[in-house]
Order: structure tokens, then C-alpha cells, then sequence
């Protein structure tokens, strides 16, 4: 017996008992679904973490209030709100003064709600963020039309601003332009000199609906809210050569500035793309851990249900067995046969599974989440939906290849 008259027999056995087939299924489905859905989400948070690096840079250097560490349980972040001191436009002069190995250094104010107004038209609880000129020079922001304002411009305080695109198609209006209009942010006017590109939602985040305007003219009309915010700073090395050495120097210099000794913990955070990836990564293990063990728990019930379907399905053709042995089929053909048919029932499993997962990430995606369906999770489906029917039907496929052929035809 051939490969395809196996297949189609063990298709002809599972259509001749649909529901039975159906039902066998269910537990190894859920487990298949639940294990591709888990690498897909797994993907887009990595997909999006890598997004953010290629946003910010690769060989760009954060100084924050708080390092990537203190997020690792609510202890570590009280002890850090308690030991680390916001950062001041002070300590961004000293580094931006005394570091030899930068090339360029901006500074950032942590964002604040606002309201944001052009004529009838009107947005609430637009980000306002404040910025330094150089900050297109390290972050490189993808400009769609129009400019980012100058180092001049912020040192007089201009009252000038960048926006996101979605900030711009709400107050254009029927304007053809939106360059060069003013827009009104907390009251004061500001005259747009610049629009983003669209970048779209990021797990449900909007990354287009925001208005930067020149750090110093922030620090005048948001003062309070730098007190309460913070700010942060943005560097890169002058090579990719010294990209460590800058790090170091960085950290050498707050140390310094803030009078740490040498067995005091750092009391700010110094954020690189490495230290990014190593904290994704490390979220991402218990993860990892959860995608094996809980859908795996449910592949195993599912395997044994089709384990114990699979003896039945023997016991029920007992007589079809003699009667195929009686006729020349050694045991390595009936052997086939069932392993076939586990195998088969298996892999419909798996493509359902595919069907389903795939919906799933569907709507997942359209809450904002991105969640591709990849070439791997389809992959593992398949693979993992034929292991369980080998592996599951082993066993019965020994049973039904050992029956013995007298017996078997006496069989009612």
C-alpha cells in the first residue's frame, strides 16, 4: 500500500465519523491555537521593541532618572522614586560641557497634556513635548513636509512647533497647506513649521498625535510640569568605536556630579539598545516558558484523547484488520495505515488551527497590538500537530499491526 491509498483511506475513516473526529480534535486545537497565537504576540512585541531601537537609534545613549533595573518589581521602583533624583537642565550643561567623547547631546522634556486648538477645530490631551534642536540630529525624526526648528530658534524661545501627522489632518481643515499657520497649544499661538510622517498606532498607543515645540520656550510655559515630569537627555558617540567608552564617561560624569562614592549605587539610568533587547529578553523568558507549559498541558490531554479515539477506531474494525491480513497485508502495512490516519486527523487539527490563530491575531491587531501570523508559527502548527499524531498513534498502530488474523475475523 502506497502513501496516497494510506492518506485517503485514513481521510475516508475520519469523514465516516465526522463528529467523532471533531470532538477528538478540540483539546489538541486549543493547544496548537494557544501555542501559535503566544509566538505571534511574542514576534510583535519584539517586532515593536526593534521598531523603538531603529526609532531612537542604534548607537544612542539615554540618561534617565530611572535605569531599566528598577522596573523589575514594585521594590526595586520604590527604592529608586526614593534614591534617584530627577535630572535638571543643570546636569545636561555639565555632561553636554565635559563630555569629549559625544558628539551630539539634546535634551527632552518628559511630555504633557494639552489642548490644542486651530480656529472652530479643537484636540484634547495632546502631548506636548519639549526639545532641544538637537534632537534632530540624534533622533533623526522622519519629517514629512516643512522643517524641525533651529538651534536659534530654541535659544530665543521662538514660539514655533513640530507636530504629528494626525495633529496636523485634524486642524488643517480644507486648507491645502498647514506649514506656516498657527495652532493654538495652552492658549498661546505657535506657528507650525514642520509635519511628521503617519507612523500609526503602536499597542494602541498613538504615535502620530503630538505637538514639539523648542525646549526653552517649554520651560517657560511648562515649568511646573518639568518640575512634576522631569526631563530627559539623548546622546551619540562620535564613533561606533568609542560607542562603550561613552557610556562609561557618561556615567563617570553623573557620578561626579552627583557626589556618589565609589560603593554607592548609581541614583539615574544610562538606556542603551542593548540594555533594551537584554530587558525585552529577560520579560520574555517567563513568556517563553508560559507558550511550553500551558498549551502543552492541553496537547498532552488532546494526544491522549486521540490516543484513546485511535484504540477504539482498532477495536471497532478488528474484522477489517483479518480480513486485510487474510488478503496479504503484512503488519508493516497495517501499521502505516493507522499512523497515517492519527497523523492525518492531526494535521487537520493543525490547520484549523492556523484558521483560528489567525483570526485571533486579526482582531488582536486591530486593537492596536500588532500581531503578525508568521511563517514560523505556521510552521510550528504543523510540525507540532503531526508529532502529537505520531507520537499518539503509535501505539494504537502497534496494537491494530499485531492483531492476530484468526482471531480477528471471528470478530463481530
Amino acid at each position: 500500500m502506497n502513501l496516497k491509498e494510506s492518506i485517503n483511506l485514513a481521510i475516508a475513516a475520519i469523514w465516516a465519523h465526522k463528529l467523532r473526529s471533531t470532538l477528538t480534535l478540540l483539546g489538541m486545537i486549543m493547544g496548537v491555537t494557544s501555542v501559535v497565537v503566544i509566538v505571534s504576540l511574542i514576534q510583535g512585541f519584539k517586532a515593536y521593541v526593534d521598531d523603538r531601537i531603529d526609532h531612537m537609534g542604534a548607537r544612542t545613549i539615554t540618561v534617565r532618572r530611572f535605569d531599566p533595573s528598577d522596573y523589575r518589581d514594585t521594590d526595586a521602583y520604590v527604592d529608586a522614586v526614593r534614591r534617584n533624583k530627577k535630572l535638571t537642565f543643570d546636569d545636561y550643561e555639565f555632561l553636554k560641557d565635559n563630555a569629549s567623547l559625544v558628539d551630539r547631546f539634546g535634551v527632552q522634556a518628559n511630555s504633557s497634556s494639552c489642548q490644542v486648538k486651530r480656529g472652530t477645530e479643537e484636540l484634547n490631551d495632546v502631548p506636548i513635548e519639549g526639545v532641544t534642536a538637537d534632537i534632530v540630529d540624534v533622533l533623526h525624526p522622519d519629517i514629512a513636509d516643512g522643517r524641525y526648528f533651529t538651534k536659534a530658534e530654541n535659544d530665543a524661545g521662538a514660539l514655533v512647533a513640530f507636530v504629528g501627522s494626525d495633529v496636523a489632518a485634524n486642524l488643517k481643515g480644507t486648507e491645502q497647506s498647514f506649514l506656516g499657520q498657527y495652532i493654538t497649544v495652552c492658549g498661546i499661538p505657535y506657528r507650525v513649521l514642520g509635519i511628521a510622517n503617519f507612523q500609526g498606532a503602536m499597542f494602541g498607543q498613538a504615535q502620530d498625535n503630538y505637538v514639539a515645540i523648542p525646549f526653552k520656550t517649554y520651560s517657560k510655559t511648562f515649568a511646573d510640569s518639568i518640575r512634576q515630569q522631569g526631563i530627559f537627555f539623548v546622546a551619540t558617540p562620535q564613533s561606533n568605536g568609542v560607542f562603550d567608552d561613552v557610556v562609561d564617561e557618561l556615567r563617570s560624569l553623573m557620578r561626579i556630579r552627583r557626589h556618589l562614592k565609589a560603593d554607592e549605587k548609581d541614583n539615574f539610568g544610562i538606556v542603551t539598545p542593548d540594555g533594551i533587547t537584554g530587558m525585552r529578553d529577560r520579560i520574555l523568558g517567563p513568556v517563553y516558558l508560559a507558550a511550553i507549559v500551558i498549551p502543552g498541558i492541553s496537547l498532552l490531554i488532546g494526544g491522549i484523547v486521540i490516543m484513546n479515539i485511535m484504540l477504539v477506531s482498532v477495536t471497532e474494525r478488528t474484522r477489517e484488520i483479518g480480513i486485510r491480513k487474510s488478503l496479504g497485508a503484512r503488519r508493516s502495512d497495517i501499521l502505516k495505515q493507522f499512523l497515517v490516519e492519527a497523523i492525518t486527523l492531526c494535521a487537520m487539527g493543525g490547520v484549523v488551527s492556523i484558521f483560528v490563530a489567525y483570526a485571533i491575531t486579526q482582531i488582536v491587531t486591530a486593537f492596536g497590538y500588532p500581531t503578525p501570523l508568521s511563517i514560523t508559527a505556521i510552521v510550528l502548527a504543523l510540525t507540532v500537530s503531526g508529532a502529537v499524531g505520531l507520537l499518539s498513534g503509535f501505539f494504537p498502530a502497534w496494537r491494530a499491526a499485531h492483531v492476530n488474523p484468526n482471531e480477528a475475523l471471528l470478530a463481530e
